[in-house]
């Protein structure tokens, strides 16, 4: 079978390439993204490629779309179908803490805020997460002042662990220390429940 024959059998999605953009990017950057280099990993020729996009931004515009879709959809989707907005904050940390592949993405995003298609994009998910953050404090009883600052709090640990984390390779805990610390995450930034 030739080649041509082999990558006319295999037909990619879309939503294909915008995954296997984000894998890349999340291993090696924004600036490793390239039509040739992720179709080679693909197993499939660059014509695949042209097939759904024009060209390289194009797809990255749609990775970056469908990576802050994902969190909108996926995550805080499903956090505010919780009803009890004290047990929101603790499975929101939970279930943050274990999307591996979301934060390599985020990580290699913040490497790229001088790029002009990730600035825009990083500035509405910051603002639509510190926004959730804030509405979740309140429901769980804060002022909305103090909501604010606790969500900006929040989400300023959140980045900053993952700066140290995959930027610097600090701090490097064992599976054990890293739920520990997600657990004290939670006890400090979780507000005690309100006295009766």
């Amino acid at each position: 079978m030739t080649d041509g024959a082999k990558n006319e059998r295999v037909r990619l999605s879309a939503e294909d390439w915008e995954d296997g953009a984000l894998a890349l990017i999340a291993e090696q950057g924004v600036g490793a993204l390239a039509v040739e280099a992720l179709a080679r990993r693909l197993g499939v020729t660059k014509g695949s490629f042209y097939w759904h996009f024009r060209t390289r931004e194009a797809l990255l515009q749609a990775s970056l779309e469908r990576w802050e879709e994902y969190g909108e959809r996926e995550v805080l989707g499903e956090i505010e179908r919780i009803a009890d907005p004290r047990k929101r904050l603790p499975e929101l940390f939970r279930r943050v803490a274990h999307e591996l592949q979301a934060h390599r993405v985020y990580a290699a995003l913040l490497k790229a805020l001088d790029h002009p298609q990730v600035v825009p994009v990083m500035a509405r998910v910051s603002q639509r997460r510190i926004e959730f953050l804030t509405t979740m404090y309140k429901e769980a009883g804060l002022e909305p002042v103090v909501a604010l600052h606790r969500a900006r709090l929040t989400y300023a640990a959140y980045v900053g662990f993952l700066q140290l984390n995959f930027t610097l390779g600090l701090p490097r805990l064992s599976h054990d220390e890293f739920d520990a610390y997600v657990e004290h995450v939670i006890f400090t930034l979780t507000p005690a429940k309100p006295a009766a």
